[in-house]
């Protein structure tokens, strides 16, 4: 066995980002000057960076040294348990320190524009055109230049130092020929030089209301995470443990497996656990969506983070940390937040020649304008300001990872858990869906509803040798018969030599007899005369029941009926999914009738049966070859290898163990209206994408040459727009990000459930 270390993925937040060229900074960072890091994720929604790297060869410090080599800070901690806390305390004071830019900002650009317009529009007197005037105003735009605006100073420098350009760039380039031009007017004037415009306004304004933007922008991503947060918050922090007799409050990092944990009525479940006393009804809605209480009685499996309704219960631990199910949702559900969509990638291409673009563009417009229209120099300034501050790389790099942030959060809260974006993109396009039968449509917990023996033989036996062979299986219809023979009290024959056939039966030897249990068609193949118990197994099979065939040593002694239950709901998603136009089959290794008749009765579109687990991968590999996207809901076992081969794979869970590596989606309920509910989500996140990213793509589209002054040439156009002025452009640029992801936090009302 190899000692070498498995690799390490990890988490980290970081501070300082301000566009999607900061995360794209960071992540060539890793990827390119760190050792030993496999794949790096960086989400400027998340301000997260997700990194998997050999601890044989780098470290976590190795990895923050090269963040912060190119500018950006990490939030650390001592204590893992406390990082949550320390990031949330980060991220406040980041805020913090950005509203007390803005209210100086505020402070000092509002008399400035005021005083500034005033003048411009000959509101004021003669005395506002002394030569105090322009060195008051330099005074009041200092401030804001480099205080308020210092952060886009330091964020531009430290981005070129690291090889790319980012929206910090654009800004200090924009507000410092604003600010620089105006400098110079001023200096020249109290030299004795010819008057001139200074634009000591538009620097500070441009700042301020970008400053706004920002601040608007990190509160409206911190909205967009909500659902983590609530998500994290319902896991109590201590929990009542019984120890020595006697209960006692721990934190609750200090419970183990197999501590009994007392939960009164009203509070949270605090760990993973078994029932051990007491009875009550929990609200699992956390989990799986679903509003109505479940009862929980002795033998019952808990889930962490539910809510006990009205009984005492005491629990007894059997998983804790990130083993626990909580843990595991709130990792799969940061997980899908980090990764990347397939559809991003034209906006992170975009994204990483935006700003050179835009530069060119800027020195482009002010040389066509000043030295080819011959407009002057200040015309052509600017619109050089107007381009450099209106474009807005921030919507690009928002579009994609704030939907896909708020559409996972949504999911979650419905109990539909997504691996990655990538999933979550996918499932828009599901045009055929496969529907593994037991345990998915039925509630894969069958009975035995009639036994028929053969001439001469009894019910007994009938039901004894199935129920000694079947017992050494581990299929849920063997599971009934072995059920039935114990209700009845039938001492099980020693069964040996078993062997079991996919997709046919089983076969044994009970009490020196040879016993074959299976289907038809192994009788047959094994030489048996089916005889006038064909005609009982038909009627049975079409009334929807598996038909087992039992036979000892040369001969059929009889058949068992074995029945399943369609599940609660089955039907009504059936019908929901054909709605939204998506083709619905059924799988299963059952016989044609028993198969057909559950169809018939969910309503799906086609079937396919009698298909040994093996071959169900084929199934969906023919569906795929007709160039339909397909997914495979299963139970995410039995079903792995087509759930692999799905377009997507929907793994039906238990509401305790939801890691499912087989599926991109899991359900941690078995109710099978998250099907629906999932495809719909898929599709109004797809739906907010894209208009994100043609709003996006339009806003720099149309404006950048607006602000170049292409509206010049069209005659009757606004005269604001002809001549769009630099604050006007700031303001644009401030809000364009904001209305991206206020329209991604609209996700969060669409109804997915009809």
């Amino acid at each position: 066995m190899s000692d070498q270390p498995a690799a390490i993925t990890e988490a980290l937040p970081i501070l300082g980002m301000h566009c999607a060229n900061c995360a794209n900074t960071i992540q060539r960072t890793l990827l390119r000057k760190v050792e030993g890091v496999a794949t790096a994720e960086v989400s400027y929604a998340l301000e997260r960076a997700t990194v998997t790297y050999d601890p044989a060869v780098s470290t976590r410090d190795d990895i923050t040294a090269a963040i912060r080599r190119v500018g950006f800070d990490v939030v650390e901690t001592d204590d893992a348990a406390d990082a949550e806390d320390a990031e949330d305390e980060a991220r406040a004071r980041e805020l913090r320190a950005q509203t007390r830019a803005l209210l100086v900002g505020v402070l000092f650009s509002a008399p400035l524009f005021v005083f500034s317009m005033s003048r411009d529009f000959g509101l004021v007197g003669a005395w506002a055109h002394g030569a105090w005037a322009l060195p008051f105003m330099w005074a009041l735009a200092t401030p804001v230049q480099f205080y308020v605006g210092w952060d886009f100073y330091v964020g531009g420098y430290k981005s070129l130092r690291g090889g790319s350009s980012n929206m910090d760039v654009l800004v200090a380039m924009g507000s410092s020929a604003a600010y620089g031009y105006s400098v110079w007017v001023t200096v020249s004037a109290l030299l004795g030089g010819a008057p001139a415009h200074a634009y000591f306004e538009s620097a500070a304004v441009i700042i301020t209301l970008i400053r706004l933007g920002k601040l608007l922008e990190a509160r409206a991503k911190g909205h967009a995470g909500a659902a983590i947060k609530r998500l994290m918050g319902l896991r109590p922090s201590t929990a009542r443990v019984v120890r020595d007799d006697a209960e006692i409050n721990l934190p609750i990092d200090n419970i183990v497996v197999g501590d009994l944990v007392v939960v009164r009525p009203g509070e949270r479940v605090a760990v993973d656990g078994v029932v051990a006393e007491g009875a009550s009804a929990v609200d699992e809605s956390m989990l799986t969506g679903e509003s109505l209480p479940v009862d929980k009685v002795v033998g019952d499996t808990l889930a962490g983070g539910t809510l006990n309704k009205n009984g005492a219960l005491r629990v007894e631990t059997s998983r804790v940390g990130r083993d626990s199910t909580l843990a595991q949702i709130i990792g799969l559900v940061q997980d899908a937040q980090a990764s990347r969509a397939p559809i991003q990638r034209l906006a992170d291409q975009v994204a990483a020649v935006f700003v050179p673009i835009v530069i060119g563009i800027a020195v482009a417009t002010f040389v066509v304008w000043w030295a080819v229209a011959d407009a002057g120099f200040t015309p052509a300034f600017v619109r050089l300001v107007a381009v450099l501050v209106i474009a807005c790389p921030c919507a690009l790099g928002l579009a994609t990872p704030t939907a896909i942030v708020v559409g996972t959060g949504k999911g979650a809260e419905s109990g539909i858990l997504f691996k990655s974006g990538a999933a979550l993109e996918r499932l828009h396009a599901v045009a055929a869906i496969m529907l593994d039968k037991t345990g998915t449509i039925t509630r894969g917990e069958p009975s035995v509803t009639e036994v028929v023996p053969n001439d001469g033989y009894t019910r007994d036996d009938v039901l004894g040798p199935a129920a000694a062979v079947e017992k050494l299986s581990e299929h849920p219809l063997g599971e009934a018969i072995v059920r039935e023979a114990e209700t009845h009290g039938l001492g099980l024959g020693v069964a040996g030599a078993f062997d079991a056939i996919p997709g046919r039966g089983l076969t044994a030897s009970v009490d020196g007899a040879a016993v074959v249990v299976g289907n038809a068609a192994l009788m047959r193949e094994k030489g048996f005369d089916l005889g006038a118990l064909a005609k009982d197994a038909e009627g049975l099979e079409r009334a929807a029941n598996t038909v087992i065939w039992v036979a000892r040593d040369s001969r059929i002694v009889g058949i068992v009926a074995v029945a399943d239950t369609v599940r609660e709901g089955s039907a009504e998603a059936i019908g929901t999914l054909k709605g939204l136009g998506v083709r619905v089959g059924m799988l299963t290794g059952d016989n044609a009738n028993a198969a057909a008749a559950i169809a018939a009765e969910v309503g799906a579109d086609f079937v396919r049966a009698e298909v040994a687990p093996g071959d169900k991968a084929a199934e969906v590999r023919r569906l795929q070859a007709e160039q339909t996207v397909t997914a495979m809901v299963g139970d995410g076992i039995n079903d792995a290898p087509a759930l692999a081969q799905a377009d997507v794979g929907i793994a039906i869970g238990t509401g305790t163990d939801v890691a499912m590596e087989a599926a991109e989606v899991t359900l941690v309920s078995a109710d099978l209206r998250a099907v629906p509910r999932a495809i719909a989500l898929s599709r109004a996140v797809m739906r907010t994408i894209r208009q994100n990213l043609f709003w996006a793509f339009g806003y720099n589209v149309v404006l950048i040459p607006v602000a170049a002054g292409v509206l010049m040439l069209v005659p009757g156009a606004p005269a604001f727009l002809r001549e769009l002025h630099p604050i006007l452009a700031a303001f644009a640029m401030a809000f364009s990000s904001v209305s991206v992801v206020l329209n991604s936090l609209r996700l969060r009302a669409v109804r997915i459930d009809g």
